[in-house]
């Protein structure tokens, strides 16, 4: 056993779950717009019929509101992803790769 064993299973794994990530993450997010596409025509059909009335400036303050919630000033993630280097790069460039397949 080399020296080496332990950073490259590190940078295999790392590239291997960035990928699969990224990828996920892609899919996933084209599904979220599909759906808030649809979610925002309905809101402006029903308010071009006068069934509703759509406070716009609220709406956008709530999803800015709740976008800093998730996301937070500092994401946990980030602080263990760069914790272990090998990894973290790994996985960033797994990632990459994942996403733009995805």
């Amino acid at each position: 056993m080399s020296e080496w064993d332990p950073i490259l299973f590190q940078l295999g794994v790392g590239a291997i779950t960035g990928f699969i990530v990224g990828y996920a993450l892609k899919k996933i997010l084209k599904i979220l717009i599909v759906i808030m596409g649809i979610f925002l025509l309905a809101l402006a059909y029903l308010q071009w019929n006068g069934v509703i009335r759509v406070d716009y400036a609220t709406l956008i303050g709530k999803i800015e509101n709740a976008t800093k919630t998730l996301l937070g000033e500092s994401t946990p993630l980030i602080s263990q992803i760069t914790a272990n280097i090998p990894f973290g790069g790994s996985f960033l460039a797994g990632f990459y790769i994942g996403y733009k397949k995805g």
